[in-house]
C-alpha cells in the first residue's frame, strides 16, 4: 500500500456525500470505499456549474493505480489534494 499525499488525502475524505470547496467553487463529492479498501471511487459535481471530477483508485495495485473517468490523472489528483470539506 502506498502513502503518497494523494492517497492520504483521499482516505481522509469521508465516505458518502460531502460538500467541498475547490478553486473557489462548491462541489458535491461522493466517495465510496469498496472491496475492503481495495477500491476507492470518487465522483464530484460542481454545484451551479458543469464541471465533473471522477475516478477510481486502486491502492493495492502497482503501489496505487488511478483510473480517471474521461479526464486527466492530474485533474483528479489536483482535486483530491486541494478540495476542502465545508
Amino acid at each position: 500500500m502506498n502513502h503518497t499525499p494523494f492517497f492520504t488525502k483521499l482516505l481522509a475524505l469521508p465516505d458518502g456525500a460531502t460538500d467541498v470547496r475547490y478553486m473557489d467553487k462548491r462541489y458535491l463529492l461522493r466517495k465510496e470505499t469498496l472491496l475492503e479498501g481495495k477500491l476507492l471511487k470518487i465522483y464530484a459535481e460542481e454545484l451551479g456549474g458543469n464541471d465533473v471530477v471522477s475516478g477510481n483508485y486502486y491502492p493495492t495495485i502497482k503501489h496505487g493505480m488511478l483510473k480517471p473517468c474521461e479526464m486527466s490523472d492530474q485533474k483528479v489528483i489536483d482535486f483530491v489534494l486541494h478540495a476542502v470539506v465545508i
